[in-house]
Formats: C-alpha cells, sequence, structure tokens
C-alpha cells in the first residue's frame, strides 16, 4: 500500500526524471547528426549513467512520509543518497573500462543531466 503523503514526491520525481530522458534522447539525436555516432554514444552512455542512479534515489527517498514516520523518512533518503553515488561511481567506472567513449560528450551530457533540476522551474512550470 503506498503511503498517500509520498505521491507529490513520487510524481515530481518521475516528472523529473522524464525530462533527463527526453534530454538525452534530443541531444544524442542532435550529437549524432552534427558530431557522428562516437559522440553520441558518448552523449547516450552519460545520460544513462546519470538517470539510473536518479531514479533508484527517487524510488528510495519517496517510500515514506508523515510525521509519524520521520525517522523513516530521513533514513529512506540518505540511504537513496548513499545508493545514488555508490552506483553513480560503479556506472562510471564500467563504463569507463568497457566502452570507448569521448570525456568532452560524456561528461558535457553528465553536467547537463546533473544541472537539469535546478532548470527544471524554468522549462516545466507545473
Amino acid at each position: 500500500m503506498t503511503n498517500k503523503l509520498t505521491i507529490a514526491g513520487r510524481k515530481l520525481a518521475w516528472r523529473q526524471n522524464i525530462l533527463s530522458i527526453v534530454v538525452v534522447l534530443f541531444c544524442s539525436l542532435v550529437t549524432y547528426f552534427i558530431w557522428g555516432l562516437a559522440h553520441a554514444q558518448s552523449t547516450l552512455v552519460a545520460g544513462v549513467v546519470t538517470i539510473i542512479p536518479n531514479i533508484v534515489f527517487a524510488h528510495k527517498a519517496f517510500k515514506y512520509a508523515g510525521a509519524k514516520s520521520s525517522k523513516l523518512v530521513v533514513d529512506s533518503f540518505f540511504s537513496g543518497v548513499k545508493l545514488k553515488m555508490v552506483l553513480t561511481a560503479l556506472l562510471f567506472a564500467l563504463a569507463f573500462k568497457f566502452l570507448v567513449l569521448l570525456p568532452i560528450p560524456f561528461f558535457s551530457m553528465f553536467c547537463l543531466v546533473m544541472v537539469l533540476p535546478l532548470l527544471r522551474p524554468f522549462i516545466w512550470k507545473h
């Protein structure tokens, strides 16, 4: 059973994740047509490395809500942050170990997706 107080937070997190996915796919497509497959692959992999931990964090952080479960809210948030950091580091290591990536498109897309939550109010008003 889902806590009704978590619905708003989950909805906001999913909107943010959907926006990130759309931006990554759009930028990868534009990059493919301008610079080619290697650049587009690097931008797409950076998006995956960033978005997967964000989805895991959103699922973990918005599990509990309410005054009675305030300790659970804080614990799930901090465990979500820890899991996100570990998963990001792991995906970074796997991406650079097994794929040939171009650093400039990779880190540009990574930074864009990381900054996207700050830009979301200007892009998406609701």
